[in-house]
């Protein structure tokens, strides 16, 4: 055989192949690490986990300091979700925090409590989705950028929480013990929040993976015209995502009234970042088109996570932030890499 005819070898001497003639046994093994999902998030959490353990051994692996990483990550969790469908779906969400602190101070105002645990769900809930639908529509059919509409919103909301309860921290009557339960009834050691915000995310997998409302959300995401030629509605489209944005902002208002058993026009303060930030981590693009709910929630893990070793090692919070505000940076870089290389 001659040599322009005998295959390649690199300087070891290897065709890169088995002999066998299968691959090599090193590139299959690294193939099927970068197969499983969001294996980068999933290292990035244990090594956080490994810090912990060794750091603050006595404080960090305690079953109590677990259900206080849970619990917080529940309602900014929830919050996660909705801004999740909205970021892929093209959009963006301000006022994810604000509409919480609106729906937590509407449902904890006397004449609401008067009627029962059950109306308060029900009106955090509708507060919620009803904020939504306004920035929906602004934005499909008054030709909003989403950055201003939801900006708007998030100014108002607060304003409007502030009016209502006076600046004031309103308490959770005691005949509404029902709310606070879901902070404080345990089953099998963790709260009734948490299960709530599991439910939550496990509906939310299912709406956008599972179902034509979640195929249309990564199209109108990934090319707009495109999916108007291809007969869906965009505009009902981006209407709908926000109202399931802010459906979420009023589910993590009732999660927030139970955790502090109070409604305020301060709840929710920075939410929107939070919820932003552990999106873009999670992989979602911010252009839209690609993304997924467990990348965001495991995103959001690291930053509660973070948040957590910060506290028990007793650091400055303004350091805290500087970390969370790398981390952002790093990801959008790692982002546009990606993109660039088209991988």
């Amino acid at each position: 055989m001659s040599d322009s005819l005998k295959p390649a070898v690199d300087e070891q001497g290897t065709t890169g192949r088995s002999r066998t003639g299968g691959p090599a046994p090193t590139t299959t093994t690294l193939n099927r690490l970068g197969a499983i999902p969001h294996l980068g998030l999933i290292i990035a959490l244990a090594l956080l986990a490994a810090v912990g353990m060794v750091t603050v051994p006595d404080a960090f692996g305690t079953g109590s300091n677990l259900v206080s990483v849970l619990s917080l990550t529940a309602t900014i969790g929830v919050i996660t979700v909705g801004m999740t469908f909205v970021i892929i779906g093209g959009g963006i969400d301000l006022s994810v925090g604000a509409l919480m602190a609106l729906a937590s101070v509407w449902a904890t105002t006397l004449a609401t409590q008067a009627y029962g645990p059950f109306v308060m769900i029900v009106c955090a809930v509708l507060v919620g989705a009803g904020a939504g639908l306004v920035n929906g529509l602004l934005i499909a059919y008054g030709r909003m950028v989403p950055f201003i509409a939801t900006l708007a919103m998030l100014v108002a909301a607060r304003g409007l929480a502030q009016r209502m309860s006076d600046r004031r921290t309103q308490l959770v009557q005691q005949g509404n013990d029902a709310i606070v339960g879901l902070s404080t009834t345990r089953v099998l050691g963790l709260p009734v929040l948490v299960y709530i915000f599991a439910v939550v995310v496990l509906l939310g997998w299912i709406l956008l993976n599972r179902t034509t409302f979640g195929r249309r959300t990564y199209a109108v995401g990934g090319n707009p015209e495109a999916a108007r030629l291809a007969g869906i509605d965009v505009r009902r489209h981006t209407v709908l995502l926000y109202v399931l944005s802010g459906l979420c902002c009023g589910i993590a208002a009732v999660l927030i009234m139970a955790r502090t058993t109070t409604g305020s026009s301060t709840h929710g303060d920075l939410y929107e970042l939070d919820a932003i930030a552990a999106v873009i981590i999670g992989g979602t693009l911010l252009t839209g088109g690609r993304g997924s709910i467990i990348g965001s929630i495991l995103g959001l893990l690291i930053f509660t996570l973070i948040t957590n070793l910060f506290i028990l090692n007793g650091l400055n919070t303004s350091d805290q932030l500087i970390a969370k505000g790398i981390i952002i940076v790093v990801a959008v870089l790692l982002q546009r890499r990606s993109l660039a290389t088209g991988t």
